[in-house]
């Protein structure tokens, strides 16, 4: 069968011609030549196999191309890449590989075609279309990569446990690529996962992560989270998680497994949003869950300050994973330090001054945290659900009505420093943040409106009751 629609682009015919040139086989292969089989929309970039130099031949695809695009070499793996409209093309040799047990970093030979087929991680990713002139567009499928494609099969070309000991980074892909395409791992490669699993302590963190955030960003996230969990990766990359499993009983009390529990937020969230970081903060809304359970015989299990805690351990869980300590970080320590705090809301009544910090306190994230909230809605009982939602319902309601009204959302007291130490004639001091804190708490309490005069008539309350005397003159 001819696959020559996949090779509609004109950048096919330009590396055939320049492979051409230089006497070499070409290849396309792996996700370029998978997503087009699968009708599933492509990254913009292509792998390209030459037999013989993936170097030369990028210089000579360069040199054929109107706009002569730079070529980035990396002679150390002998591939090198250049860009071309929308499209990342990277050029490799054809080679066969070796690895020595504490490193996923291979020995490289050159080989040819079959040996670059049998050193990739999947089946379905070991699918080469032809770019030599008289066999343009031939599917290459040594391992029935196409058969596990309509079987929906993540499988290896060779042995699992070779393949996964050798590089330990393929487990995290097989579940990654399991998750986001919704296929099964086969039998034999999911229990070589666990025999494996002990291997992944040799990745660096980085690429756990970014394979971690493609699991999060997939449709289904629970999926590849319940693969690495059952595979025994999750309590070696995320035990925050595993420690959240299990339903623990006394005196004929129960309470939730907070794990699966957490899974089904993830899942909710991630039909609201596309935002990796709020679905970070779903997948770690509960950590503070175990290290903070407690049984009291009067009113059971316990999680008092599981927030506070788990927002505590986000920071050392981001810096253990080698992730950014930056806004994102502080953003994922907001939300689960927060979770909780609208749903508190609704078991109450709502009053504008509880709305009103909220929106404070949340700032810009109230919409964010509001999401977070309601995918944390996981109750099988539908009353009960149905009941949540509508309360939610009236606290977005309130929201909107009190943020007309206060303008809390980006709060700026109407009183500022300056206006203390001129109105009483005084240096940076304590007082000034005495003052600002109460005209700031009267606002949120709904003492006075946020407005200028009113704000200011209570300065000069203040300051009387704490001593300062107001300039006349400035009043």
């Amino acid at each position: 069968m001819n696959y020559r629609d996949a090779l509609q682009h004109s950048i096919f015919k330009i590396i055939s011609k320049s492979a051409k040139t230089l006497n070499l086989d070409s290849y396309v292969i792996g996700g370029f030549v998978r997503d087009y089989l699968l009708q599933r929309d492509s990254k913009k970039d292509i792998d390209v196999v030459a037999i013989g130099s993936g170097i030369a031949l990028a210089k000579e695809v360069s040199k054929n191309l109107p706009n002569k695009p730079k070529v980035k070499v990396f002679k150390t793996y002998g591939t090198a890449m250049l860009r071309h409209d929308d499209l990342e093309i990277e050029f490799v040799g054809a080679r066969k590989e070796s690895y020595t047990k504490d490193s996923r970093n291979p020995i490289v030979e050159n080989g040819t075609l079959q040996d670059d087929q049998n050193r990739r991680d999947f089946t379905i990713n070991a699918l080469a279309l032809n770019l030599s002139e008289d066999r343009f567009g031939d599917l290459l499928d040594p391992f029935n990569g196409i058969s596990d494609l309509e079987t929906k099969t993540i499988r290896t070309p060779l042995d699992p446990d070779i393949t996964y000991s050798d590089d330990p980074l393929r487990m995290m892909r097989a579940i990654r690529f399991a998750t986001q395409l919704d296929f099964w791992i086969e039998d034999e490669s999911l229990n070589a996962i666990t025999r494996n699993n002990h291997r992944i302590d040799i990745i660096t963190k980085e690429r756990i992560v970014t394979e971690l955030h493609k699991i999060l960003e997939s449709k289904t996230p629970s999926k590849g989270f319940l693969l690495l969990e059952k595979t025994g990766l999750l309590e070696r990359i995320l035990p925050e998680l595993t420690a959240l499993k299990g339903i623990e009983e006394k005196e004929g009390q129960r309470h939730k497994d907070n794990f699966y529990h957490t899974l089904e937020v993830v899942d909710n969230i991630s039909e609201n949003t596309d935002d990796v970081w709020l679905r970070w903060a779903a997948l770690l809304h509960d950590i503070g869950k175990a290290p903070t359970k407690r049984f009291d015989k009067k009113i059971g299990w316990t999680f008092h300050g599981h927030e506070f805690k788990g927002s505590k351990m986000v920071f050392h869980l981001f810096k253990r994973l080698k992730m950014p300590l930056n806004d994102k970080m502080k953003f994922v320590q907001k939300m689960v330090r927060m979770s909780s705090r609208p749903i508190a809301l609704v078991d109450e009544e709502v009053t504008d001054s509880a709305v009103r910090r909220l929106i404070f306190d949340a700032g810009d994230y109230i919409e964010d945290l509001m999401t977070l909230c309601e995918a944390d809605i996981t109750t099988k009982n539908p009353k009960r659900f149905k009941r949540y939602h509508n309360n939610f319902k009236i606290v977005r309601e309130k929201m909107v009505e009190v943020e007309e009204r206060d303008r809390i959302r980006n709060f700026e007291p109407p009183i500022s420093g300056e206006d203390i130490m001129t109105t009483f004639n005084i240096g940076p001091s304590r007082e000034i943040g005495t003052i600002k804190e109460t005209i700031k708490e009267a606002i949120l309490d709904g003492k006075i409106p946020n407005e200028y005069e009113a704000a200011y008539q209570l300065m000069l309350d203040k300051g009387k009751k704490i001593g300062l005397t107001a300039d006349e003159k400035r009043q």
